[in-house]
């Protein structure tokens, strides 16, 4: 193992910090080019680019984990680059090639190993690649040339004093349009939930549940991350929407429910006015893997579910799962793990 980067592990939180190296390669002329690791972590671009105008960028997130015997490993990777790849298809950007994808964050990875924070601290190493129209195009049309570069930095676990539930409210706005760009993982999507965010935590909750946007009836994202819901007859569920974006941990945690807990797992509609089916909820994602749900706060009222101070069973097995698989403690389903 490499000499560890001097960093306080322990007190790391989810904060931009400059590392070594990033990667960066362009589109131009119809084809990539080789791509390169580079020291700076600046953009120069057109002032016209449409990525500023018009939105025409996509992003992705994943980590890369220490093991107890030092090693470093990647969670699925190429779901990750399918995933930018539908985003690419949707804003009409030149796809990246899967094993480009891949090989580029392992380059980032490895030139970035003093970074990999030490096993047991709780801490990974967060992976951003992006993808970003560029070049002369002030007209409402694709970018001429593309940039795909690749940051990252190490950052600490989610929950610093262990997971705890936390209470969310149904926002009164939309995170994407009914047939829009929902199920992309663009910047657009994020920028149009600030402001929900904001009203959220002004009131006291975690963060906001948005319902899906032509009926306002059925929940589908809760902030940046995806819903799910343990039945009182111990089916796993999540929603199935076209806006909502199909989380890597999602469906990851949709076959451990089934296939290493025995719960039944659905992906189905989930009405707000129903909450009473779910004895246990969360929100999953890279960033927090999983966010135990204590209640939802809807037209006034508070429903909670396991508890409001402690984590429903299922939950637990669920985070410790998916956890030891990243870490390397627990095996992996086949082809999930990808070592540096």
């Amino acid at each position: 193992m490499s000499k560890l980067a001097n960093i306080d592990w322990g007190n790391l939180g989810f904060s931009y910090m400059k590392t070594d190296f990033r990667y960066v390669s362009t589109w131009k002329d119809g084809k990539w080019d080789e791509g390169e690791l580079v020291t700076d972590n600046k953009l120069s671009i057109s002032v016209a680019s449409t990525a500023l105008h018009y939105g025409q960028q996509c992003f992705e997130g994943l980590k890369a984990y220490r093991t107890k015997n030092g090693d470093i490993q990647l969670f699925r990777p190429y779901e990750n680059a399918k995933r930018i790849n539908l985003g690419a298809q949707r804003l009409l950007m030149p796809e990246i090639p899967e094993e480009k994808f891949v090989n580029a964050v392992l380059q980032v990875v490895r030139a970035n190993e003093t970074y990999v924070p030490p096993y047991g601290t709780g801490a990974t190493l967060y992976i951003r690649p992006l993808l970003i129209g560029v070049g002369d195009n002030i007209g409402v049309g694709p970018a001429p040339e593309y940039l795909f570069s690749i940051f990252c930095i190490p950052v600490g676990p989610y929950f610093k004093g262990g997971m705890a539930p936390v209470n969310f409210t149904v926002s009164d706005f939309d995170r994407a349009a009914p047939y829009g760009t929902g199920a992309a993982k663009v910047g657009g999507n994020y920028a149009a939930s600030l402001y929900s965010y904001h009203l959220a935590k002004k009131n006291g909750f975690g963060d906001c549940i948005y319902l899906d946007p032509l009926t306002h009836t059925k929940i589908e994202e809760v902030g940046s991350a995806n819903f799910f819901g343990i039945t009182l007859d111990n089916e796993f569920v999540t929603p199935k929407s076209p806006s909502i974006l199909p989380s890597i941990t999602k469906y990851s945690l949709l076959y451990l429910a089934k296939e290493n807990l025995g719960l039944k797992a659905t992906e189905r509609d989930v009405l707000i006015d129903n909450l009473k089916e779910f004895k246990e909820a969360g929100a999953c994602g890279t960033a927090a893997v999983i966010t135990p749900i204590g209640g939802i706060e809807y037209k006034g009222k508070l429903h909670v579910f396991h508890s409001e101070t402690e984590v429903g069973p299922n939950t637990t097995k669920l985070y410790n799962t998916l956890c030891g698989i990243q870490f390397g403690d627990l095996e992996a389903p086949a082809g999930w793990i990808v070592k540096v």
